[in-house]
């Protein structure tokens, strides 16, 4: 059966090494019969500032009705990202606020303490990249990118499982790691998950 992937690309610098897994991974998922689209964050026009947060919220522009649709056609969510200061980059994070938003991921009711999960039945996958190694990350930093977007945002509007496949220490690898790296990453999109 036929698997319908998304992935989403967040590094708002291009070409980058982001892209690159992207691709990677939709090369892999191509082979094994997927079928993929592709949304390159830096290419959407749009306003990453949720002004007036959910009391006055912003019309939303093509490009995000359009990643919207996008997002629920798929099964599988890819989110390419990199971690920056301990987080994603701002575009990442104004594309999360601004589509994610009450009554298309969400819908609370009063008097109830969890909302209605509206994106349930999909599953995904996080690759991250990052300077640092992965261990000081998770240990002393505590995976602030990965838990905001596992436990605050996909669990709350009902994405699951997710899985997280960081790539450490991107700056100092050799291109011969590089190239190792994309060739997992290609796996993962064989194996779709």
């Amino acid at each position: 059966m036929m698997k319908k992937i998304l992935i989403i690309q967040g590094n708002p610098v291009s070409p980058s090494y982001n892209g690159a897994i992207a691709e990677a991974y939709q090369k892999g998922a191509v082979a094994s019969g997927a079928e993929v689209r592709m949304l390159t964050l830096n290419e959407l026009e749009f306003n990453m500032n949720l002004e007036g947060g959910y009391r006055n919220k912003l019309p939303l522009e093509p490009d995000l009705l359009e990643a919207q649709e996008a997002i629920k056609w798929a099964e599988h969510l890819v989110w390419v990202f990199p971690i920056w200061w301990g987080g994603p980059p701002a575009l990442f994070k104004g594309f999360i606020d601004r589509i994610f938003m009450p009554g298309y991921a969400f819908k609370y009711h009063k008097g109830k303490l969890f909302p209605d999960q509206l994106l349930k039945g999909r599953t995904a996958r996080m690759i991250t990249t990052m300077d640092g190694p992965n261990w000081y990350y998770k240990w002393f930093q505590g995976e602030p990118a990965h838990k905001m977007m596992k436990i605050s945002t996909f669990a709350l509007i009902g994405i699951k499982p997710v899985r997280i496949t960081p790539v450490d220490q991107v700056g100092k690898q050799s291109e011969e790691q590089r190239k190792k790296w994309l060739e997992k990453i290609e796996q993962l999109g064989r194996k779709m998950g």
